[in-house]
């Protein structure tokens, strides 16, 4: 593990919730309320990259035709024209 050292941070607003963790007790120091902070902001990082790898994946496997980017820009196009043709009659 690599050695520590001292970093200044500044947290605005959740300066409250660090101080609210430290007076419940749940945390003894402001530097494990960041370390939990750090561990959750990973585990949320490593559910979104699996969540998009399965995506990827599913897209690469999908057995479906794969469509022209042309194509598929027009039909948006003819929808959002159609929406907006709907907002203008109906205000």
């Amino acid at each position: 593990m690599p050695a520590s050292r001292s970093v200044t941070v500044t947290l605005g607003p959740q300066q409250a919730s660090l101080e609210a963790r430290l007076k419940s007790g749940a945390y003894a120091s402001a530097s494990e309320v960041v370390r939990a902070a750090l561990r959750a902001l990973d585990r949320e990082d490593a559910a979104l990259d699996e969540v998009l790898r399965r995506k990827v994946e599913a897209a690469l496997t999908d057995p479906e035709p794969s469509r022209p980017a042309g194509d598929v820009f027009a039909r948006l196009r003819q929808h959002n024209e159609a929406r907006l043709k709907a907002e203008r009659r109906d205000p």
